[in-house]
């Protein structure tokens, strides 16, 4: 059962926080695409779209930490401290996705439709794409760590 496990949690983990960081990523570029002609409708579909992509893959990334403990369990390492460590940056990592990401990119593609159907809502400036960049960028290197722990296994009695 720990062999199932593992594998479900590593093949969680490269299909819904892969995608989550490569949308992140060009989500920025997209916005100050959409911020520099926001009548652009391609512009806007790019926008909503990296958006869905964030949102709906964040969602189905709950099953990752979920097979990461019953890994854990199964392996008799939920009390080590590389996994502690692991929970930590990985809920840290959650609630910049989730408190952050997701509500910044929200209101950006909100704002950027508000100008393109002509309100005065101003569209979003520079200082948000950045804040966008700079967020994912910890939500990648958090991610990234955690990785690292996992193969690296501080303490780990295998050897590996």
């Amino acid at each position: 059962m720990t062999k199932l496990f593992l594998a479900l949690h590593v093949l969680a983990a490269l299909l819904a926080v892969g995608p989550v960081t490569v949308a992140a990523g060009m989500f920025p570029r997209a916005l100050r695409r959409a911020q520099a002609d926001p009548p652009d409708p391609a512009a806007r579909a790019s926008l909503r779209t990296l958006h869905r992509i964030c949102r709906v893959y964040a969602a189905v990334g709950l099953a990752v930490p979920v097979l990461g403990f019953a890994t854990a369990g199964s392996l008799g390492v939920l009390g080590s401290g590389w996994l502690i460590t692991s929970i930590v940056l990985t809920a840290g990592a959650a609630a910049i996705l989730a408190l952050l990401l997701l509500p910044g990119q929200e209101a950006a593609v909100g704002a950027v439709e508000a100008a393109a159907d002509g309100s005065r809502a101003p569209v979003p400036d520079e200082r948000t794409a950045r804040r966008l960049t700079m967020l994912t960028g910890l939500f990648n290197l958090l991610w990234a760590t955690v990785t690292i722990l996992m193969i690296i296994r501080p303490g780990s009695t295998t050897g590996a």
